[in-house]
């Protein structure tokens, strides 16, 4: 199964249409993977919060028209980042699409946590309720963004929810880059599964961006890692391996769920 991560770069002085057109012939130019994955609000920049409610869309505005074509053009599925969606009754959402290779939309997660400590996203956009997993031929994926992946018990969710491979859009500081790689393996380690982490390079409002996008095997050996700029990343992937990883080293079989506090 080959992936191909686009690190696209966000930078000022491009129009937010003009990168779309740039992101949709960058995934034609994937032609021949099996999944295309995008980065995090890559049409405003997940640190640009006055770009927010200004280039807000619906969910099948302007980039699910362009992502849709794109896919369908390529012939593969993709994770088309994240945009900021606007909900017919107002609310902002942090929402990704996946399409299938036909450029039907397969599904649509609205990010649950969102960053900024009361400000920033987290007072911006409304969080999104719902735990969602796409089944494609080879694998099953879970749908996180960016600050999910400081989250364990999300992923843990998708898990039981079938996913094998753990697909994590984010427009991540470069300030935190060394979490972002650590949280990145973890994630594969404590659920055995494959995680495609696709950042952005540029500088989103004055934020350096982190880029080095990864790809971490279940046993959590980094199989492809970008560097800081805009770049394609690929890597080619054996979805058995999830299989035999938790067959091998049973622990996700040894949880123990349910446990009460300590008594006072």
């Amino acid at each position: 199964m080959r992936v191909s991560l686009i690190q696209i770069a966000v930078n000022e002085g491009e129009s937010v249409e003009s990168r779309r057109r740039r992101a949709a012939a960058l995934v034609r130019e994937q032609a021949g993977a099996d999944l295309v994955v995008l980065p995090e609000l890559w049409t405003t920049g997940a640190f640009a919060f006055e770009e927010f409610g200004r280039e807000a869309e619906p969910l099948e505005g302007p980039t699910y028209e362009a992502m849709a074509k794109a896919a369908s053009d390529a012939g593969v599925w993709l994770h088309a980042g994240s945009i900021p969606e606007r909900d017919p009754e107002g609310p902002l959402y942090n929402t990704s699409l996946v399409f299938t290779p036909s450029g039907d939309l397969a599904a649509a997660y609205r990010k649950i946590h969102r960053f900024g400590f009361d400000k920033g996203e987290a007072v911006l956009m409304s969080a999104g309720r719902d735990l969602v997993t796409v089944r494609l031929p080879e694998t099953t994926l879970g749908l996180a963004t960016c600050y999910d992946l400081r989250f364990p018990e999300l992923f843990r969710g998708l898990v039981d929810a079938g996913a094998q491979t753990l697909v994590v859009p984010a427009g991540w500081p470069e300030r935190r880059r060394a979490h972002w790689t650590l949280l990145a393996r973890a994630r594969a380690v404590e659920d055995q599964a494959f995680v495609l982490a696709c950042g952005t390079a540029g500088t989103h409002a004055g934020v350096p961006q982190a880029g080095h996008s990864i790809v971490v095997d279940p046993w959590g050996e980094v199989l492809a890692e970008a560097g800081p700029g805009e770049e394609v990343l690929t890597a080619d992937l054996d979805p058995a391996r999830v299989t035999a990883t938790r067959e091998q080293f049973p622990a996700l079989k040894d949880r123990v769920l349910g446990l009460e506090p300590p008594r006072r």
